[in-house]
């Protein structure tokens, strides 16, 4: 099971709307894209966290049922507006299973690296599969490693830089599981500096394919961002679309 980091503070926190991945532009787009991949039916949402997309996709018309592995994360999407009609339990995105019939399963913002095995991420496409009617979709929002962009010697790149907070990625992994690490760095109040870290496990998309292979999904659709546009060798994220096999 995968470690669970958002309890406490950092759940109740969470939410920071109008910026970053909150942005009204950033949602419309995602729910948009999300809602025409329904295709009138049921979603359920891995990780469905404090129901940034779930709130608005319910919103929409759209049977919008989830599984999360923080209980804090829950309480914070339980108290919104809206979410009265969301069926999210607690539970791991990987194993746990939900009744019902789904034609979306959908996990976004590059969480499927949460999981920091090649088993765990493989499971969850089989999950997925377990969940969707035959035809469904499953769709995936992640990053491309960024290995390229690495200077020859270099380990990490920033991905942050302010006054108060510096992020950086450190893809170098001595144990060759595709293990990278985010290095958070707080500013205190006295100037000094307090660091967290949270590890990863990137994927590439061609290895997503193959897992999806192995759950009885094929490709697609790959796009470069929610609003459907193309995916090339330049992007450093990606949607992509996995369908089930009809019976």
């Amino acid at each position: 099971m995968p470690e669970n980091r958002f309890v406490g503070e950092i759940a109740k926190t969470y939410d920071q709307p109008g910026t970053g991945m909150f942005a009204d532009g950033v949602l419309e787009a995602t729910v948009d894209c999300l809602v025409e991949l329904t295709d009138g039916g049921a979603a359920m949402e891995f990780a469905i966290g404090t129901g940034r997309v779930a709130v608005p996709l319910a919103a929409r018309g759209v049977s919008v049922s989830g599984i999360e592995l923080s209980a804090d994360m829950l309480d914070v999407l339980r108290s919104k507006p809206g979410a009265s009609d969301i069926a999210a339990v607690e539970g791991d995105m990987a194993v746990t299973f939900v009744e019902g019939e789904f034609s979306l399963v959908y996990l976004v913002f590059n969480t499927i690296m949460n999981l920091t095995t090649q088993d765990e991420q493989v499971a969850c496409f089989e999950n997925a599969a377990r969940h969707l009617r035959p035809g469904g979709r499953f769709v995936i929002e992640t990053i491309v490693p960024a290995l390229r962009r690495l200077p020859p010697g270099n380990s990490g790149l920033p991905f942050a830089l302010a006054e108060d907070y510096i992020g950086i990625d450190v893809f170098v992994d001595s144990t060759h599981k595709q293990i990278s690490h985010s290095r958070h760095f707080y500013r205190n109040d006295d100037g000094s500096f307090r660091e967290s870290t949270t590890p990863f496990r990137y994927v590439w998309p061609a290895e997503l394919d193959l897992m999806a292979r192995i759950a009885g999904m094929a490709l697609e659709h790959r796009w470069a961002w929610w609003d459907r546009s193309t995916f090339t060798g330049e992007c450093g994220s990606h949607v992509s679309v996995w369908r089930l096999a009809e019976v």
